[in-house]
């Protein structure tokens, strides 16, 4: 062998040990039988963020399998209702969902503790709680019960609080409203005399329009200012108390997820984690300009008075205490949770600018 050859070799090893390494992946994707999967969304695909985010892990999916796992992505409400999603994962009718799992709450609410929790943590801590303090095994034994494989899919950052067509100065204001709210914060929202409804995203903008509800909340202001609120409620409420930090979910068969190989399925993992990441900076890159675009609008931003805030923050407390008595699951789920917050706590003290 030639000096200049095994001076070569060095610089040539990496790059044929990377070349086996693509030419073996390829090989495992070409020995998988090819997978169809469908794709039920939550949110209607031309809103940013959760809306486009749905559209994101279909690509990734295909993209990464180089095609052996064929997702076909459906509108929210084009096969089934949103709200029956779940049910048509158990039943195995349905392969798969990019969803919330807070809009089934009524089967269980335990459910919302890994989608939103009011007053809770914010992105980082919440993702540190689910992947590495146990939230994320909670939640898949959550959905085991329903037959359903879930994998975190999407995350975004602080929501508004909500548009009202009134301004909104004392407690006594929100006696009576009709209000389209979402999650555990609607057990709040109930505790202060609001009327509330957990309606899927389409629904919301005709019941405001309608008056069949006074006030509505959703989402971060970019994708609340493409459903239109603006047009209705003039009164924009902050900060999104009930929801600081939203992880969205891919539901999946059990009978689908059974279809996959174990190379599919940890291509179906990569691309909700890319979308996690690519959400997760979209969210907070597209904010400063839509509060801009709600002001020219003629909507008026408004911050909580603290004696509000407090008492947000006192029924939520109550909330906890009776949802804990009823739920075994949400219990177990709550003092998971609670315990990895505050073991957390001396880390956000002293690493963050308080």
């Amino acid at each position: 062998m030639t000096p200049k050859i095994l001076r070569a070799l060095p610089a040539l090893m990496p790059a044929a040990a990377l070349a086996a390494l693509v030419l073996l992946s390829s090989a495992a994707l070409a020995q998988d039988k090819k997978v169809r999967m469908q794709m039920a969304g939550a949110y209607p695909s031309a809103m940013p963020s959760l809306g486009q985010g749905q559209l994101y892990t279909a690509d990734r999916i295909r993209k990464l399998s180089a095609g052996s796992v064929e997702v076909r992505f459906f509108e929210a409400g084009a096969l089934i209702p949103g709200s029956q999603y779940l049910d048509a994962i158990g039943a195995g009718t349905l392969d798969s969902a990019w969803t919330s799992l807070g809009f089934f709450s009524g089967k269980e609410i335990a459910l919302t503790l890994y989608n939103t929790v009011p007053f809770g943590p914010d992105l980082g801590e919440y993702l540190a709680w689910m992947r590495f303090g146990g939230g994320e095994q909670l939640m898949k034994e959550l959905l085991a019960k329903y037959n359903a494989e879930v994998l975190l899919c999407g995350v975004i950052a602080p929501e508004a609080s909500g548009w009202f067509r009134k301004e909104i100065k004392s407690l006594d204001d929100l006696k009576g409203l009709k209000m389209r709210f979402f999650g555990l914060g609607a057990n709040v929202m109930q505790k202060m005399g609001v009327q509330t409804q957990n309606l899927q995203p389409g629904e919301i903008f005709q019941a405001l329009q309608l008056g069949t509800i006074d006030a509505a909340e959703f989402s971060m202001p970019a994708m609340d200012l493409t459903l239109g609120f603006h047009q209705v409620a003039k009164h924009y409420y902050f900060p999104g108390w009930h929801q600081q930090a939203t992880l969205t979910h891919l539901l999946i068969s059990k009978q689908k997820w059974a279809e996959l190989s174990e190379t599919q399925k940890e291509i179906v993992k990569a691309a909700c984690d890319q979308t996690i990441l690519h959400l997760y900076a979209e969210g907070e890159g597209i904010q400063a300009k839509a509060l801009k675009d709600v002001q020219a609008k003629g909507v008026t931003l408004h911050f909580w008075p603290k004696d509000i805030m407090d008492a947000y923050r006192k029924a939520w407390t109550e909330v906890v205490e009776e949802q804990s008595a009823k739920s075994p699951d949400f219990k177990k789920g709550w003092d998971s949770l609670s315990r990895f917050r505050e073991e957390y706590k001396i880390w956000r003290q002293h690493g963050y600018l308080q």
